[in-house]
C-alpha cells in the first residue's frame, strides 16, 4: 500500500565589520511537522514573477541570453585568488530577515577567507540571469602547478580510459576525491549557503591532523548560492522565473548550464544539493521509480551509506520534537514506498549521477521559513528555525566529507567502474541483496534498468527533418560531455545508409547515460507506481525536431572514419536567387523571421505555413542564417497575405514567455489583474493566454475593453485548462475541452494534419495535465490529433479513478483545433505543452505560427 502523494507549499544583515561568521541565535517556539512534498502543478503566469521580485528588491533586470559560462580553469595550481567585487549594499535582501548572510556580503567574506587561509580559492563560475555572480569556492590542499597538472590527467584517465584507470597506483593512492556541494538552488531555501560559509572557514582555519588529511585527498567544491536572484528575492525561482531545480536536462538557464560546467570540469563523485523545508530532515536515496539509466547498485550502496551518516550527524545535535519541533530525519529509501523518486534527470543530484556522482543526495532541512511563514512569523522565531537549519547543512556536510575520507578509495574505485562499463558498453547490475548488501528493504520494485543501444545517429542531408534542430541537439550533447564523432564518408549500418557528415553517438562511452538520457524515446511507468513528483518523460531525441535512429546492434561493431565533434558544423545558407523561402519549423526560424520584421523586411506566407522573404532582403538573410543556423532557399513560390511583426499580450507561464522571447517575439505580460488595472490593447496584436488570466474576473471596464480588442478581429491562441475556459468563457472557438488526468506528463504520438500551424511538425509532442477537444463546431478544424491506440511513449498517465482521463480516452481525439471565432478573429487553442519549461525545442514552432497567424 503506497504512501499518499505528499504535498510542500513552496514558492518562490548585512555582515558584521570584520567577521566571517554568523553568532547562533536563541531557541524560542517550537513549529509543527511538515513532511510533505510539493504536487507537481503548472507554474503560474501573470506580472507577480520572480523577475517582478527581484526588480523590487534590487532595482536589477532580466538579463535573459546569459551564455554559456567558460570552462572553468585547468591550469595553474591552488589556491587559485579571486578579488571579488563586492556589490552595493541591498537592505531590501530577503536574507536579512532570517539572521543570514545577503548576497552582497558574501563576496567580501570570501575575499577574507581567501586571505585567512592557503586552502581557499574562489572563481567566478557564471552569472545568474538578472546578473549576479555565481561563487565557487575549492577548499583543498595547496598544490603547485604540477600537481595540478597531474590531478587533472588522473581525471581525465578516469574519463577516457577507466578500464586503465582501474589499474593506477597513482590514482589509487594520490587522486583527490571531488566533493560537490550546491546550495541554495531554490532561492528561498536559504541555508545551506551560510553552512557552508561556516565549513569554509571551519576547514581554512582547523589545525588537526584529520583536516588536514581531508584535504590532502580530497578537493571540496561549494557553489555558495546557485541562485541568488531568488536569495535576494526571497522567491524560489531565478530573476527568469524558472525552477533550477528543473531545468536539468534541458539547461536553458545560465544557473543551471554553470552547474552542468561544475560537473563536466570537475567530475565530482559525491555530491549534496541543500534544500528545505520537510520535517524531519529529508535525506536522499528515494523511493522508486528510479533512473534506468543508472549504474543504480554503485549508487544505492554509497548513496544509502551516506545516508546513514548524515542522519546519525543530525540526531547528534540534539533537537527533539518536544523541545525544538524537529523531527526524527527521513530517508525516503527506507522509510518509505513512493512519491518522492529519483526518476527524471531534471533535479540536480540526479543529473550528477549522470556525470560520474556515485552518491549524490537532496537534503530538505526541517524548519519552514519562507511563504506564509517569512511573513507572518515573529523575526525572533524565524531567527531560530533558520539557526537549526543552519546547523543541520553544516551536520550534513560534515558527515558527507568524513564518509568521502573514510571510503575515498572504494568510491573512487565506483566512479571508475560506472564509466568503465560505459565505455565496455556492459550490462547493467541490478540492485539486489547480492548487488547491494548492506541495503534493506530492496525488492523488485527497486529494479530500474535498460538495454543501451550500440549507437545513434543523427543523420545528415535527406532524411533529416531539420539541420537547425540536428545541430542545436549536437551542440548539447556536447555540452553535456557526450562524445559525438562526424563520419568523414558515408557508410551503412544496421541495413541503413547515411551520408557523410552524419553524427554518430557510439554508445562504448563512459558517460553513456547522458547520452541515453537524451536520446533514448524513454519509458512509460505507469503500472509501475500510482503517482510521480514531476515529469515522467523528457526525450530530446523526439522532442527537440531533429531526426535520430536508434542503432540496437552493430555487427562488426563501429568501423566507421570519423572525426570527434567539438561543435556542430554550421547550418545556416542562403542558396540560389531571387525570392527566399524560409521554413517555420523551429524555434530559430522563427527567431529569424521576427528579425526580418522588426527590420521592416516586408514578408509573404506560403500555404506550408513557410515564409516567403524578397529578393531584396538577401542581406539581412545572409547575417540571419550565420547568426541563428537556419537555410533560405531559393522559391519562385510568391505567397498570399503580409506577415506582419506580431506582439504578443501573454498570460503565461515563466517557461513560456521565456519561450516566446526566444522566437522573437514582442511580449507584453498581462493577467486579470493588470487587465483589471487597465491595458492600452492598441500595443497588442494577439493574446496568447495560458495561465493567470480569468475572462470572469474582469471587471466590467476591463472585460468591455479586452471585447472591444476581440471585436476588431484580433486573434487569440490559448492553451491547457486555463485557456480553454477563458475560450469557453469569451466565446470564442465551439470545441469542447475534456481534460485528462491532471497528474499525466510525458511524450506522445500524434497525428498531425499539416497546413499552417502542424505543418512539418514531429510526430510526438509533450503533454502535462493534458486536454482534448469534442464537439468541434462548423469550420473547427482538428490540426492535430492525439495518436490512436495508446498514445503514450514514455511518462506516466493513468486513467482517473472513474475510468475516464486515461491515454485511451484521448487516443484520435483533437489535441490542436484551430478556426474563425464570432467575433472574427483567428482562434488557436492547444491541449498540449509545446513550450513547457522552455524545453521541447521541437514544438515551439506550433505556437509561434499559431501566433502569427492569429495576428494575421
Amino acid at each position: 500500500m503506497g504512501i499518499p502523494r505528499p504535498v510542500l507549499l513552496t514558492t518562490a544583515v548585512s555582515a558584521v565589520a570584520g567577521a566571517l561568521l554568523l553568532a547562533p541565535l536563541p531557541a524560542t517556539a517550537a513549529p509543527g511537522r511538515d513532511t510533505q512534498r510539493p504536487h507537481p502543478v503548472r507554474e503560474s503566469g501573470g506580472p507577480d514573477t520572480t523577475a517582478a521580485a527581484l526588480q523590487k528588491a534590487t532595482g536589477t533586470t532580466d538579463t535573459a541570453g546569459t551564455p554559456t559560462p567558460p570552462a572553468l580553469r585547468k591550469d595553474g595550481g591552488y589556491p587559485r585568488r579571486t578579488v571579488l567585487d563586492a556589490p552595493p549594499e541591498n537592505p531590501a535582501d530577503k536574507s536579512i530577515k532570517l539572521g543570514l548572510a545577503p548576497y552582497h556580503s558574501l563576496a567580501p567574506r570570501l575575499n577574507a577567507l581567501q586571505k585567512l587561509s592557503d586552502r581557499v580559492s574562489v572563481e567566478v563560475a557564471g552569472r545568474s540571469a538578472a546578473g549576479h555572480e555565481l561563487y565557487l569556492v575549492t577548499v583543498t590542499a595547496p598544490e603547485s602547478s604540477r600537481e595540478s597538472r597531474e590531478q587533472e590527467r588522473m581525471r581525465e584517465l578516469i574519463e577516457d580510459s577507466p578500464a586503465a584507470a582501474a589499474k593506477d597506483r597513482r590514482i589509487k593512492s594520490s587522486y583527490k576525491t571531488p566533493v560537490f556541494i550546491n546550495n541554495n538552488i531554490h532561492g528561498n531555501e536559504w541555508e545551506g549557503t551560510d553552512a557552508a560559509l561556516k565549513l569554509i572557514e571551519e576547514l581554512a582555519k582547523a589545525k588537526d591532523g584529520r583536516t588536514a588529511g581531508l584535504l590532502a585527498k580530497n578537493r571540496i567544491y561549494l557553489n555558495v548560492t546557485a541562485n541568488p536572484d531568488g536569495r535576494i528575492a526571497g522567491t524560489r525561482a531565478n530573476g527568469n522565473g524558472f525552477d533550477l531545480n528543473r531545468d536539468f536536462i534541458t539547461a536553458s538557464q545560465p544557473e543551471s548550464r554553470a552547474i552542468r560546467q561544475i560537473a563536466v570540469d570537475k567530475q565530482p563523485a559525491v555530491m549534496l544539493d541543500l534544500h528545505g523545508y520537510v520535517n524531519g530532515t529529508l535525506i536522499e536515496p528515494t523511493t522508486p521509480p528510479h533512473g534506468e539509466n543508472y549504474e543504480y547498485d554503485l549508487f544505492l550502496k554509497n548513496s544509502y551509506a551516506n545516508a546513514l551518516g548524515m542522519e546519525k550527524a543530525v540526531n547528534d545535535l540534539g533537537y527533539t520534537p518536544g523541545e525544538d519541533g524537529v523531527q526524527p530525519p527521513v530517508i525516503p529509501f527506507r522509510d518509505q514506498q513512493e512519491g518522492w523518486d529519483d526518476w527524471p534527470p531534471i533535479f540536480t543530484p540526479q543529473y550528477m549521477a549522470f556525470q560520474g556522482a556515485v552518491a549524490s543526495h537532496t537534503v530538505e532541512f526541517p524548519m519552514r521559513v519562507n511563504n506564509n511563514d517569512y511573513n507572518t512569523l515573529p523575526v525572533e522565531e524565524l531567527r531560530r528555525r533558520s539557526a537549526i537549519n543552519t546547523d543541520i547543512a553544516g551536520a550534513v556536510m560534515r558527515a558527507t566529507l568524513d564518509y568521502t575520507l573514510d571510503h575515498r578509495t572504494s568510491v573512487i574505485a565506483d566512479q571508475i567502474e560506472t564509466f568503465r562499463r560505459g565505455a565496455a558498453g556492459e550490462a547493467q547490475r541490478p540492485v539486489s541483496e547480492e548487488t547491494v548488501p548492506g541495503v534493506p528493504g530492496i525488492g523488485p520494485e527497486d529494479v530500474y534498468t535498460t538495454s543501451f543501444p550500440r549507437a545513434y545517429v543523427i543523420p545528415a542531408g535527406q532524411g533529416q527533418r531539420s539541420a537547425t534542430a540536428a545541430a542545436r541537439l549536437v551542440d548539447h550533447l556536447v555540452a553535456n560531455d557526450v562524445r559525438v564523432e562526424r563520419a568523414l564518408t558515408g557508410f551503412r549500418l544496421a541495413g541503413r545508409s547515411y551520408p557523410a557528415g552524419s553524427y554518430i553517438v557510439d554508445m562504448h562511452q563512459a558517460k553513456r547515460g547522458i547520452a541515453n538520457v537524451i536520446l533514448d524515446e524513454g519509458r512509460d511507468i505507469s503500472a509501475d507506481v500510482s503517482t510521480m513528483y514531476d515529469i515522467s518523460g523528457w526525450s530530446l531525441g523526439l522532442l527537440w525536431g531533429a531526426s535520430v535512429d536508434k542503432v540496437q546492434k552493430a555487427g562488426g561493431g563501429l568501423h566507421i572514419p570519423a572525426r570527434p565533434v567539438l561543435a556542430a558544423s554550421p547550418t545556416g545558407a542562403v542558396t540560389g536567387q531571387g525570392d527566399l523561402r524560409l521554413r517555420l519549423d523551429d524555434a530559430k526560424e522563427l527567431a529569424a523571421l521576427n528579425s526580418l520584421l522588426g527590420q521592416g523586411v516586408k514578408v509573404r506566407g506560403a500555404a506550408d505555413g513557410s515564409a516567403i522573404v524578397p529578393a531584396s532582403a538577401r542581406r539581412q538573410a545572409a547575417v540571419l542564417a550565420d547568426r541563428h543556423g537556419v537555410a533560405f532557399t531559393a522559391t519562385k513560390e510568391k505567397g498570399s497575405g503580409t506577415v506582419a511583426r506580431t506582439r504578443v499580450a501573454a498570460a503565461v507561464t515563466p517557461g513560456e514567455q521565456f519561450a516566446l522571447r526566444e522566437m522573437g517575439f514582442e511580449v507584453l505580460p498581462v493577467s486579470t489583474a493588470t487587465l483589471n488595472a487597465g491595458f492600452d490593447w492598441s500595443k497588442a496584436d494577439v493574446l496568447y493566454v495560458s495561465s493567470g488570466l480569468q475572462y470572469g474576473a474582469l471587471n466590467p471596464a476591463a472585460r468591455a475593453a479586452l471585447d472591444g480588442f476581440l471585436s476588431r478581429g484580433a486573434g487569440v491562441v490559448t492553451l491547457g485548462s486555463t485557456g480553454a475556459a477563458f475560450n469557453t468563457a469569451a466565446g470564442l472557438l465551439a470545441a469542447k475541452p475534456v481534460a485528462g488526468n491532471g497528474d499525466a506528463n510525458g511524450v506522445v504520438r500524434v497525428a498531425n494534419a499539416g497546413g499552417p500551424i502542424t505543418g512539418g511538425a514531429p510526430a510526438h509532442t509533450f503533454v502535462y495535465s493534458p486536454l482534448w477537444f469534442t464537439d468541434l463546431g462548423p469550420g473547427v478544424r482538428a490540426d492535430q490529433s492525439y495518436g490512436t491506440g495508446s498514445p503514450l511513449v514514455s511518462g506516466h498517465w493513468r486513467a482517473k479513478e472513474d475510468g475516464t482521463g486515461g491515454p485511451s480516452a484521448a487516443a484520435g481525439r483533437a489535441s490542436i483545433v484551430s478556426g474563425t471565432s464570432a467575433k472574427g478573429g483567428s482562434v488557436v487553442l492547444f491541449g498540449t505543452e509545446p513550450l513547457f519549461r522552455d524545453h521541447p525545442k521541437g514544438l515551439f514552432s506550433q505556437v509561434g505560427r499559431a501566433l502569427l497567424g492569429a495576428a494575421g
